[in-house]
This record gives C-alpha cells, structure tokens and sequence, in this order.
C-alpha cells in the first residue's frame, strides 16, 4: 500500500537537455494536484534552462471535493487546527526534499520552493525550518502559518518573494502583508508584491516576477 511519505507527481526536464543543476519544487493548492503547477515549469524554463522542475502530488485525498489532493485539511480554519495541519504535514514534504536533493545531487543553495495557497503556507513553513537555506522562495496567495514558532523554530532565511491579488477572495491579500511583517521581524528577506484586482490565482505580472526572483536567487 502506497505510504503518505511517497510523494510523486509530473516533472519538466531542464530545457536545455543536459543533468539539472538547479531544482524548481512547485507546491499546489487545496484541492488540485502536481499538473496544476506544472504548468508554470514551461514559462520559466528558458529562463532556468538547467533546472528540473518537479511538482508533487499533496499526500492526502482532498476531503472538501470529490477530487484533487491537499497537504491539510481546512474544514477547521482556526488558526490552531491549520498549524497543527501544517505541522502534520511538514515532516512528509521535509523528507522529500531530502529524496529529491540526493536524487539529483544538489545542495538547497541550488533549490527553491514555488507555492500557490496552501503550498505557500508549505513552502514557507518547511524552508524557514531546514537547516541549510533553500536559494530562494516564492508565494503566490499564502501565508505565514506558526510564525509565533519562529523564534524558537527559524533555522534558515532564504529570501522570499510574495506575490498577492487584492481581490482575493479566498486568501485576503492581509495574510500576504501580516507575512511581509512576520518574516521581516524575524530577519528573513522578504518582498511583496500586490496585483491590483487579481482573484485567487497567478497572473502574467506575478508569473513574469517569479521568474525573474528564480533566476537572481539560483544564480547566486
């Protein structure tokens, strides 16, 4: 029987047919699964042309809709029982990490974590706690899950890229700016970028300053 901890999902090959010497993690939203953000992988891969990109599959079935995955469930969205979702969910993403960086024989200075929603709150919870800094994070309509835990948590300060619509009706562009000021306290480089009359999802603006934040950080 297939374990939780086994996290697979598509994959987009470097672009320019050589090994990867970067790795792009894409990390979905409630109820969609790895083919929902695999399809940025093609807008940026000319701009990474080294770099794999990989976007798993959310460990649990989604429990709201008949299909899709999620990394937590929200039919509780108490801040309590989304950190405690979160914090389930963390040690699964954690190990595949490790897989994918020995797989392919990179070190986190040579990765960044890309999520949208709820793999934002992911990506942000599962790289301010690793040991070494990813190269680089990028949320798009999250937040900042347990930054009450930072003080005794943070491990690491990659640099983060936030990206919000502020017509947002799932996630209110609050959270992203409550992010902005969490992160900053707690001395991670942070940048917020808000898309005036966007709803929940990435525009061609958010997608195009994504792209740009991917290549400065993997190429320092």
């Amino acid at each position: 029987m297939k374990s939780p901890f086994d996290l697979e999902g598509p994959e987009f090959a470097p672009a320019g047919g050589g090994m990867p010497t970067k790795l792009v993690l894409l990390l979905h939203g409630l109820g969609a699964d790895g083919h929902d953000l695999i399809g940025l992988a093609p807008h940026w891969a000319p701009l990474l042309p080294d770099a794999v990109f990989v976007s798993p599959h959310a460990p649990y079935p989604c429990d709201m809709a008949p299909y899709g995955h999620q990394w937590f469930s929200l039919q509780d969205r108490g801040e309590q029982a989304i950190l405690s979702g979160v914090q389930a969910a963390y040690p699964i993403l954690d190990a595949f990490i490790d897989r994918l960086l020995a797989r392919f024989g990179l070190a986190e200075s040579e990765m960044a974590l890309v999520g949208f929603s709820q793999g934002t709150m992911m990506s942000l919870f599962a790289s301010l706690r690793r040991v070494r800094p990813v190269a680089a994070v990028v949320g798009y309509s999250g937040a900042l899950v347990g930054s009450g835990l930072l003080a005794e948590e943070l491990k690491s300060r990659p640099p983060v890229l936030l990206v919000h619509g502020d017509a947002d009706e799932i996630v209110p562009v609050q959270a992203s700016a409550m992010a902005k000021a969490e992160l900053q306290a707690a001395g991670v480089p942070v940048e917020l970028h808000v898309r005036p009359g966007l709803p929940h999802g990435i525009d061609d603006k958010g997608l195009a300053l994504g792209g740009q934040f991917l290549v400065r950080s993997l190429a320092r």
